[in-house]
């Protein structure tokens, strides 16, 4: 175990894109790969750690993701994915989250970087960090401090991206680089593997994504995502019509649990046409109150009834249960028949459903398939004066309280209802 254990060399079957190819040519000590969705970022990633762990014979990498969720399906299964299909002998410690690479010994961790102060210790001869642009900067550089192994004989932090907007990783990376940083950025419609297996990709997310949202992910560019309106695509001369429920489609009802004011909306979806029917608003009031309010309104259904929410919601109260449990056992009580939970374990990134709910409002092609009914007074009034704070990308909770949470209920059932299926990086089928 040392830095003078000899080499040992195995073939990986692999056929990187140019922009593939690029990026593991880098010789810097730090690197980057900045691309659209379908690039093949998570491949190239995944196969650097594998070069990585067999230059440096007997010591220790690390593979990071922003959440563990997204570093268990994603990142760790493409891992697990190219030692299988190429033979590579090696051992998964489950426990301690580490694979040895038989071959070398060497230990690859994997670690979510979402707490960053859990990551300092260890030295390491390398590491690698999946979707960069979702991770603080203090987290690269707390991993920046820990490339220090003195036996490591290729010392590498490198990193891949969807861009957003321009951030920290935009400006170390591409714009005023640091010394010592290279990135490539590669190309829309380059994935020839992809585009081959699914020819229709990019068109699909033209109509599911606003304009902004597809030259971003779509297309890879660094686009100005700061500042302004949070949904520049409603347009109450557009949008705002009578709403009429089909009674041959079930109710949507969607919450933001927050105790003043607690908020729901409650919507249809036809022929994929988002359409909110009304809002629920309460002052102090409790999820039990939201209940039998959305009751009082919609006494019966018979198409049934499914509910969205926060994943907040999956948290225990004082009262010893969880706001859905406290939902499930009201429509019970009164037998109003067929209800359906769909609540997601972790909330969806914030960017992900505000583009997906803009994307609804108005697409890239031009399309609007989003209509909500004139007494959601509240709901518009969200979606016209929701902003964000100045020069970043978080949403001004502050500048009124009332606003945000009847926006964020809808925008809960349109991820839920509405992302696309089929999101490169985050499945765990290969696409070449």
């Amino acid at each position: 175990m040392g830095g003078t254990r000899s080499r040992t060399q195995r073939r990986i079957k692999y056929q990187p894109l140019p922009s593939q190819a690029k990026f593991h040519a880098l010789p810097s000590r730090f690197k980057g790969f900045s691309g659209p969705i379908g690039s093949g970022k998570s491949q190239a990633l995944c196969h650097e750690a594998i070069k990585l762990a067999y230059l440096n014979p007997g010591r220790m990498g690390l593979i990071g993701a922003p959440t563990y969720p997204m570093l268990r399906d994603a990142t760790q299964s493409t891992l697990f994915e190219i030692l299988d299909g190429n033979k590579v002998p090696y051992e998964f410690n489950k426990a301690e989250n580490m694979v040895t690479i038989r071959d070398t010994q060497s230990r690859i961790v994997f670690r979510s970087v979402d707490d960053f102060d859990r990551l300092r210790g260890t030295n390491l001869a390398w590491f690698g960090v999946d979707e960069l642009t979702y991770t603080p900067e203090e987290a690269w550089l707390v991993l920046e401090g820990r490339l220090r192994d003195p036996q490591a004989q290729r010392l590498c932090g490198f990193a891949v991206w969807t861009p957003k907007g321009y951030d920290w990783v935009y400006r170390r990376f591409v714009s005023k680089k640091v010394e010592g940083y290279e990135a490539v950025i590669a190309r829309p419609l380059e994935n020839r593997f992809l585009l081959k297996k699914i020819p229709d990709f990019y068109e699909r997310l033209r109509l599911s994504y606003d304009e902004k949202f597809f030259r971003q992910e779509a297309m890879g560019e660094y686009v100005n995502a700061s500042g302004g309106r949070v949904y520049p695509a409603f347009d109450r001369e557009l949008h705002v019509s009578p709403v009429i429920l089909n009674p041959q489609r079930p109710l949507l009802w969607a919450l933001d649990f927050n105790v003043n004011p607690m908020c729901s909306v409650v919507a249809q979806i036809d022929d994929g046409e988002i359409r909110v029917a009304d809002e629920i608003v309460l002052h102090r009031a409790s999820t039990w109150d939201a209940c039998n309010e959305f009751q009082a309104r919609f006494p019966a259904h018979r198409a049934g009834l499914v509910v969205y929410g926060d994943a907040s919601g999956n948290h225990l109260q004082t009262s010893g249960t969880t706001d859905y449990e406290m939902i499930q056992s009201f429509f019970q009580r009164i037998g109003y028949g067929q209800v359906d939970y769909r609540i997601p374990k972790a909330n969806p990134a914030v960017r992900e459903r505000v583009m997906l709910v803009n994307a609804k409002l108005r697409s890239e092609d031009g399309t609007a398939r989003f209509t909500v009914d004139p007494r959601c007074r509240g709901l518009i009034k969200d979606l016209e004066e929701v902003t964000y704070r100045a020069e970043t990308t978080l949403i001004d909770k502050d500048r009124d309280s009332a606003l945000t949470h009847l926006s964020d209920a809808l925008g809960y059932l349109v991820w839920q209802e509405c992302r696309p299926q089929q999101r490169i990086g985050f499945r765990p089928e290969r696409l070449f």
